[in-house]
């Protein structure tokens, strides 16, 4: 099967690539020129990076792959959710609103929730590996 976008639209709680431009502009505005906010976000990409490199992976893999890169996955997923809510709550701090954080969601609240959180991640590193030609 080839993967094309719009088996991934179908899915629960996913974002068009519009919504996540525009979260990801929202973010890069009111991240501006905050060396503390840059530093974070930077923090997030580097770990955006290593979780898109999982889950680009898990189609490809055998069921034994997954079963052994799952733990590793699983942590690097948290992490991406950790950066995120690191950045807004110091955006919030400063009297940003990081609604973009609200738009994505409480992964405790709604389990695609936490999927959402993944795909923006995925969004930000593709974004990122494009600005690198």
């Amino acid at each position: 099967m080839i993967s094309v976008y719009e088996n991934y639209s179908a899915m629960p709680q996913s974002l068009s690539p519009e919504e996540m431009a525009l979260l990801h502009q929202t973010m890069a505005e009111e991240i501006g020129d905050d060396s503390d906010a840059l530093e974070l976000y930077q923090e997030l990409i580097v770990t955006a990076t290593r979780y898109i490199s999982f889950r680009s992976n898990w189609l490809l893999w055998t069921r034994e792959e997954k079963l052994d890169h799952d733990p590793s996955r699983t942590a690097c997923h948290d992490s991406v959710i950790v950066r995120f809510n690191q950045l807004a709550r110091y955006l919030r701090s400063q009297g940003r609103s990081a609604a973009w954080r609200d738009t994505l969601g409480d992964p405790d609240e709604d389990r695609y929730y936490r999927k959402r959180m993944g795909d923006f991640a995925c969004y930000l590193a593709f974004v990122h590996s494009l600005l690198a030609r």
